[in-house]
């Protein structure tokens, strides 16, 4: 995986990443327009996509690395991870973006999701780009991958009553 750099219009991170497991595939317009239509694809899951990677596809507005990925383990995509545009400037003295993620049900309890949003950090943090994530507060799941991949930061609640918390970047600004 080669390191994020700043281009014309601020950090970047790289089109293509992935684990040794997994491969975080950015959304194609093909895949958009098929989501969007409720068209299956043979490389998906049976249960893929899920309501919220149809609505990740729906505030698609131009591809790039800080748009959607397909969650891949073998042939099947089982889920979706990726940010809500590109990052912003914050008041940490760092660019932030906020990262969404989930899994079909099969693929679940088995450290998907952390290996996913690792390699994603992976990037961001290479990029200088704080991270930041909601959840519901009663879904246990996503806090323990939250908190095991290092969002120490809690911000409260938001308007939905989503719980937010931030992941510092690691030796700079928090």
């Amino acid at each position: 995986m080669s390191e994020g750099t700043t281009g014309p219009l601020g950090p970047v991170i790289p089109e293509r990443l992935g684990t040794e497991r997994l491969r975080l595939i950015l959304f194609s317009p093909d895949d958009v327009a098929d989501m969007r239509a409720g068209r299956r694809q043979d490389r998906w899951h049976p249960d893929y996509p899920r309501q919220d990677d149809v609505d990740a596809a729906q505030m698609l507005r131009e591809p790039g690395p800080w748009g959607p990925r397909h969650v891949v383990v073998g042939p099947l995509a089982v889920g979706s991870i990726g940010f809500f545009g590109p990052p912003q400037d914050a008041d940490t003295g760092a660019p932030e973006v906020e990262v969404g993620y989930g899994l079909v049900e099969d693929a679940r309890r088995q450290g998907i999701a952390t290996e996913a949003l690792r390699c994603v950090l992976s990037a961001t943090d290479a990029a200088g780009v704080r991270v930041r994530a909601r959840t519901e507060p009663t879904n246990r799941a996503s806090v323990r991958v939250l908190a095991k991949t290092g969002f120490t930061e809690l911000r409260g609640s938001d308007d939905e009553g989503m719980l937010v918390m931030a992941r510092p970047l690691p030796g700079g600004p928090r």
